[in-house]
């Protein structure tokens, strides 16, 4: 008898209820499917994320840095005054800019919109040129760099002869490490990964 009442109830869940059927998980935005992975939207963007591989930013409008560096105005003085002092250098808002440009060279095109700009209250949406994945752990510090008089163009190009910031040197961890080799700078993890 007992043998007729196991053999009856197998291998099956014995006094427990049946598990619900699988679902599928919600799908991320811009994923087709919602079954690839919850972190990226299809697997070009995994591989790309993956290779550390961004598009350009795209900027409101092209700002002349050549321009200005022509003019005489130095970056650390006027435009990036955090960088000599802390771990970012800043982008200004359109109030540092107005200081001059309340006066200076108005009828120009650009000019004429920013000053629209920063008539509504609304600063520049500005997009980072260079930045690192959170899961890189890194926390750059320009102020070390500026006081041991790394010139800003050994990172971001020369961006005296440009328009708009671009990515002109891939930061990568062995660029960095190579540089700090050269310069008898520290090299252990916790100089940039903190």
């Amino acid at each position: 008898m007992w043998l007729a009442v196991i053999g009856s109830v197998g291998c099956g869940y014995v006094g427990y209820p049946t598990p619900p059927p699988a679902t599928a998980l919600p799908a991320v935005p811009g994923q087709s499917t919602g079954l690839f992975t919850t972190a990226h939207a299809s697997f070009g963007e995994a591989a790309t994320h993956f290779f550390d591989r961004r598009a350009e930013p795209v900027q409101p409008f092209d700002f002349p840095h050549v321009t200005h560096v022509q003019k005489g105005i130095k970056c650390t003085e006027y435009c990036h005054s955090n960088v000599t002092t802390g771990p970012v250098a800043g982008i200004p808002g359109l109030s540092t800019c107005m200081v001059c440009h309340q006066a200076i060279a108005t009828e120009k095109p650009r000019i004429q919109q920013i000053t629209a700009q920063s008539k509504t209250g609304v600063d520049m949406a500005w997009k980072r040129v260079f930045d690192f994945y959170p899961e890189s752990h890194v926390k750059f510090n320009h102020a070390p760099h500026i006081r041991k008089n790394v010139e800003c163009a050994t990172c971001h190009g020369n961006i005296a002869e440009q328009t708009v910031a671009k990515r002109n040197v891939e930061l990568t961890m062995g660029y960095c490490v190579n540089c700090h080799n050269e310069n008898k700078a520290p090299v252990d993890c916790l100089t940039c990964h903190y």
